[in-house]
């Protein structure tokens, strides 16, 4: 993760006249949007990698935090949530996959193409891939993000949370429970 130091005064037009407080999903929205649509605010943090998902802050005060996030077709998330922060996020460039959890069948996925936007409150539950080379993301939380949710399926249908850092890179959770978890991972889910 890279962070931008705070100069006081953004070089992003968006950024220099925000509420001072906690910001709405239609003002988050329009806040991500507006960031997309001038590739002058990002373009400069551009980079991609297959292993690791490339994102910088390019902002946060105390009422919200706003990304870059960079994509290939090998990035995702994982399971996660954004604990009691809403969130927007607009594809500035390419196209990204959100993924909705679903109980009891397969994940519904809606493709976000170039242009398009969606917000989301505290309570949502999803993950993020990369679909074409070189895709581009803003990504806005507020309250700004201290902790999230990463979230781990069993094969037996057990779900498990685990607090993360917001600075903590979101990747799929490989071993969904811990050895000393075992009896949780071996149970079997009565017919």
């Amino acid at each position: 993760m890279t962070a931008l130091p705070d100069t006081g005064t953004s070089a992003v037009p968006a950024l220099n006249d925000l509420p001072q407080r906690v910001l709405t999903r239609p003002e988050l929205r329009e806040l991500v949007s507006s960031i997309a649509d001038d590739p002058s605010a990002w373009q400069q943090h551009v980079a991609y990698d297959d292993e690791h998902r490339h994102y910088v802050c390019l902002h946060r005060d105390a009422n919200v935090d706003v990304w870059v996030l960079c994509w290939t077709p090998s990035n995702d998330t994982g399971w996660h949530d954004h604990d009691v922060s809403s969130g927007a996020v607009a594809v500035a460039h390419g196209e990204v996959v959100e993924h909705n959890l679903v109980i009891g069948s397969a994940a519904l996925e809606v493709s976000v193409p170039a242009g398009h936007s969606f917000s989301f409150g505290p309570d949502h539950i999803h993950r993020m891939t990369g679909v074409a080379e070189g895709s581009v993301s803003i990504h806005a939380y507020s309250p700004p993000l201290w902790r999230m949710g990463q979230y781990a399926i069993s094969n037996t249908g057990v779900l498990r949370r685990t607090s993360v850092s917001y600075a903590d890179e979101l990747r799929p959770v490989d071993e969904p429970f811990p050895d000393d978890q075992e009896r949780l991972r071996d149970a079997q889910i009565p017919n």
